[in-house]
C-alpha cells in the first residue's frame, strides 16, 4: 500500500478523488432533487386545493347574489309595486327605487328596463308627469336620481343598446337602435326569434311585433360571437391585454396524474349547480284610473278604491351576462308579458365588481402571497390581481410569469368569466427547509471530506516518500560508520598500523561506534513514538549536573569534528532544579550539537556555544548555537517535522535521516519543554526551555 502511495502523484490522487466524489455526489443530488420535487408537487397540489376552495367560495357568493336577483319580480323594475294581497290595494315603492342604488352585487350602477317599443325606464324615477314629492322624493334627491338615470342611459347609448328617449330617462319611446337599420338580416332573425316565443306568431299581430323586437335587437346580439376576418379581428383586439392562449404559463406541475385526480374528484363530487330555467309568476301592477291620479294612493290611503290593480302572468328567462365595449358589465333578462318582451337588467362597474367578488376574497388568503389571479372574459385577459401590490390592469400579458396552478369558469350566468391562478413562488414548506439543510450539510460533508481525504492523501504520499528517503538515509548512515570501524579494525588486526597511529585509529573506531549508537537510539526512539510507547522517567536534577553530563558526552565529539566548545551557565542557573529524563535530555543536546556540526561545517567560525539561562517566568532555557548559514524563515517550522529535509544545496551535501530534530521536539514535549529556533547572525540558535521546580542555595 505504501509503495502504491509512493508511486502516486498529486494529479492522479485528485483524479481518483474527483471520481469518488462524483460517485457519491451525483446519486445524492438525484435523491435530494427527487425528494424536493415531490415536496414541490405536494405544495403545488395543496395550493391548487386552496385555489379551488377559493373559487368555490367565490362561486357560492355569486350564486347567493344571483339568487336574490333572480327572485326579483317583473314589477320590481317599476318605481311602485303592489305588495300583499291585491285585494288590499297596498302600494309601496319598489326595493330597486332606493337611492343610492343598493344591491348585494358589488359595483352596481343602477337598474333599467327596456320595453318592446325600445323605451328606456328605470325604477329610480316615478312615471313621467307625476309629482315626485308625493312619493317622498325631495327636489335635490330627484335631481341626483335623474343624473344617475341619465348616466345609465348614456352608458347603454354608448354601447348602442338604447338611444336617448324623447321623454327623458323616466319613460318614453326610444328613437331606434343605432345598428338595427344597418343589419336587416339580423333584424329579421331577432323578429323571428321574438315571434317563435310569442303565442301570436301566426296572427296578424306579427307585423306589429317586428318593430318592438327591433328595439331590443342589440341585447340579442350581445353574447353572439361575430364572424370577423383576420384583419378585422386584429383591429378588434388592438389595445387589449391579450388572450388567455397568449399567456406563457408553465405547465410543469400540470401532470397527467394531477388531471386524473381532478377528474376523479369531479366524478365523486355531485353537481351542486342548480339548473337555470325560465319561470312564470303572477304579477300585480298598480295603474291609475283616468279620474284619480296615482299619487293619491300614496298620500290618501282612503283613495285606494280609485287605483286599478292589474294582475297578469309573466314568463321570466334566466339572467344573461355580457361585457360592453365601454368595459361595463351588464346583467339582463328577458321577460314575456301579454305577448310582449321586456328587457330588465342592471349595469355593473367592472373594476368594483371584480374587486368586491374576486380581489377582496383573493387578498384574504395566503395564496395571494405567492400567486397571481388572472380574470378573463371570453378568453380575453381583462385584469390580473397579485399580492399586496395589486396590478389591476396590465400593460401586456408578458408581465405574467409562473406556473399554471388552477383554471376554472364561473357558473352561469357569469360563465364567460374565467379565473386563472398562476403561481410564481412555490414554497416547499417545512419539509423543504429540512431537505435544504440536509443538502447543505451533505454538501459540506462531501466537500470537507474530499478536501480532508485529499490533504491526507498528499500527506501519506509525502510520508511514504519520506520513509523511502529515510530508509536510504539510514542505510547510508549505518554503512558509513560500519565501514570506518571495519577498515580501522582490519588495519589494527593485520598489524598495518604503526604504533604512533594506533591510538588515533582506536579513537576513530570509538567515535564511529558512538555515532552508530546515536543513530540506533534515534531509530529506536522513533519506533517508540510511532507506537505511542514513549516512556519518560522524570527525576529532579540540577542544571549544573545536567551541564556536566552534556560536557562529558559531547566534548570529544566536538573536538574530533574540529569545533571549539564554549559552555556558559551562570551560578544561579546551575542551582535550578528541573524534573527531566536524564537520558532523553542528553539525547536532545547531542542531536542539537550533531545538527549544528553538520550544517556549520563550512562556516567561517567553527564553534559551538552551549549556554543556559534562567528566565523571569522560572523557566530554564538551554541554547545551542552554531556559526553557519542559519535557517530561512519558511523552514523554521518545517524542520521539526518527521523525515523533513530542506531542499537546498547544503542539505544535499550533508548526511542525515531527517528524524533528529523531530525527536528533539517530541522528547522536549514529553518532558513539558518547548523547542524553538532563531537566527542570530551569523548562525542559528536552538532553544529548549523547561520549567524549574525549585532553587537550592
Amino acid at each position: 500500500m505504501r509503495h502504491s502511495l509512493a508511486g502516486l502523484s498529486a494529479k492522479r490522487l485528485r483524479a481518483w478523488l474527483v471520481i469518488f466524489f462524483l460517485a457519491l455526489a451525483l446519486p445524492t443530488g438525484v435523491l435530494i432533487y427527487q425528494a424536493y420535487s415531490q415536496l414541490k408537487w405536494e405544495a403545488f397540489h395543496q395550493h391548487r386545493v386552496m385555489a379551488e376552495e377559493l373559487s368555490n367560495r367565490i362561486q357560492a357568493q355569486i350564486a347567493e347574489h344571483m339568487t336574490s336577483e333572480e327572485l326579483r319580480g317583473f314589477a320590481d323594475y317599476a318605481f311602485l309595486v303592489v305588495t300583499g294581497d291585491p285585494a288590499t290595494n297596498y302600494v309601496q315603492r319598489s326595493p330597486l327605487s332606493r337611492y343610492p342604488t343598493a344591491s348585494e352585487l358589488p359595483g352596481v350602477v343602477g337598474y333599467f328596463q327596456v320595453d318592446t317599443a325600445g323605451a328606456f325606464s328605470t325604477p329610480l324615477l316615478p312615471a313621467t308627469g307625476t309629482d315626485a314629492t308625493a312619493f317622498g322624493v325631495s327636489g335635490k334627491e330627484l335631481e341626483r336620481r335623474q343624473e344617475l338615470a341619465q348616466r345609465i342611459q348614456s352608458i347603454l347609448n354608448r354601447n348602442r343598446l338604447v338611444h336617448a328617449s324623447e321623454g327623458g330617462p323616466g319613460g318614453g319611446r326610444s328613437a331606434a337602435i343605432a345598428d338595427a337599420p344597418a343589419h336587416p338580416s339580423r333584424l329579421d332573425e331577432d323578429v323571428a326569434l321574438f315571434s317563435s316565443r310569442s303565442p301570436a306568431a301566426a296572427s296578424p299581430a306579427l307585423r306589429e311585433a317586428e318593430e318592438p323586437a327591433a328595439g331590443q335587437a342589440a341585447f340579442d346580439r350581445l353574447n353572439r360571437a361575430p364572424v370577423l376576418s383576420g384583419e378585422a379581428k386584429r383591429q378588434a383586439t388592438t389595445g387589449k391585454l391579450g388572450r388567455v392562449e397568449d399567456l406563457k404559463l408553465e405547465q410543469r406541475y400540470s401532470a397527467e396524474r394531477l388531471e386524473e385526480q381532478s377528474r376523479q374528484l369531479a366524478l365523486q363530487k355531485p353537481d351542486t349547480v342548480p339548473e337555470r330555467r325560465a319561470r312564470k309568476e303572477i304579477s300585480a301592477v298598480a295603474e291609475p284610473q283616468a279620474t284619480a291620479p296615482l299619487e293619491s294612493a300614496i298620500t290618501a290611503p282612503a283613495a285606494l278604491a280609485d287605483l286599478r290593480i292589474r294582475t297578469f302572468e309573466s314568463e321570466i328567462d334566466p339572467f344573461e351576462f355580457s361585457r360592453l365595449e365601454s368595459g361595463h358589465f351588464v346583467l339582463f333578462r328577458k321577460v314575456w308579458r301579454d305577448e310582449q318582451r321586456y328587457i330588465q337588467g342592471l349595469l355593473i362597474e367592472q373594476q368594483a365588481f371584480l374587486r368586491g367578488l374576486v380581489q377582496d376574497a383573493f387578498r384574504t388568503t395566503a395564496l395571494s402571497q405567492m400567486s397571481d389571479l388572472i380574470v378573463a372574459y371570453q378568453g380575453e385577459v381583462i385584469t390580473a390581481i397579485s399580492g399586496p401590490a395589486s396590478r389591476d390592469y396590465l400593460a401586456s400579458t408578458s408581465e405574467l410569469r409562473g406556473a399554471l396552478l388552477y383554471q376554472t369558469r364561473l357558473n352561469a350566468p357569469l360563465g364567460a368569466l374565467e379565473l386563472i391562478f398562476s403561481i410564481n413562488r412555490l414554497p416547499a414548506g417545512p419539509g423543504g427547509t429540512i431537505i435544504t439543510w440536509v443538502a447543505v450539510v451533505l454538501a459540506l460533508v462531501l466537500c470537507g471530506g474530499f478536501l480532508l481525504m485529499y490533504r491526507l492523501g498528499l500527506g501519506q504520499i509525502a510520508l511514504a516518500r519520506q520513509q523511502q528517503d529515510f530508509v536510504s538515509a539510514v542505510s547510508h548512515e549505518l554503512k558509513t560508520p560500519l565501514t570506518s570501524i571495519r577498515m580501522y579494525g582490519e588495519m589494527l588486526r593485520e598489524g598495518w598500523a604503526p604504533e604512533e597511529k594506533k591510538g588515533e585509529y582506536y579513537g576513530f573506531i570509538h567515535d564511529e561506534s558512538e555515532r552508530l549508537s546515536r543513530l540506533i537510539n534515534n531509530v529506536l526512539q522513533l519506533a517508540r513514538m510511532t507506537r505511542n510507547d514513549l516512556q519518560v522517567n522524570l527525576k529532579p536534577i540540577t542544571v549544573g549536573e545536567l551541564m556536566d553530563i552534556v560536557r562529558s558526552k559531547i566534548a570529544s565529539q566536538i573536538e574530533r569534528a574540529g569545533f571549539a566548545l564554549k559552555l556558559d551557565c551562570p551560578a544561579d542557573s546551575e542551582a535550578a532544579v528541573l524534573e527531566v529524563d536524564q537520558d532523553y535530555f542528553t539525547q536532545i543536546l547531542i542531536n542539537l550539537v550533531d545538527n549544528a556540526i553538520k550544517f556549520s561545517a563550512k562556516g567561517e567560525r567553527r564553534a559551538i556555544d552551549i549556554a543556559c539561562r534562567k528566565q523571569q517566568d522560572n523557566t530554564v532555557v538551554f541554547t545551542v548555537r552554531d556559526y553557519g548559514p542559519g535557517i530561512s524563515k519558511d523552514q523554521m517550522k518545517k524542520i521539526f517535522r518527521l523525515f523533513y529535509r530542506s531542499e537546498n544545496e547544503l542539505t544535499r551535501e550533508t548526511v542525515g535521516t531527517g528524524i533528529g530534530l523531530a525527536l528533539v521536539n517530541q522528547l522536549a514535549a514529553a518532558m513539558k519543554g518547548k523547542v524553538d529556533v532563531v537566527n542570530v547572525g551569523p548562525g542559528a540558535e536552538f532553544r529548549v526551555g523547561f520549567p524549574a521546580q525549585s532553587v537550592q542555595r
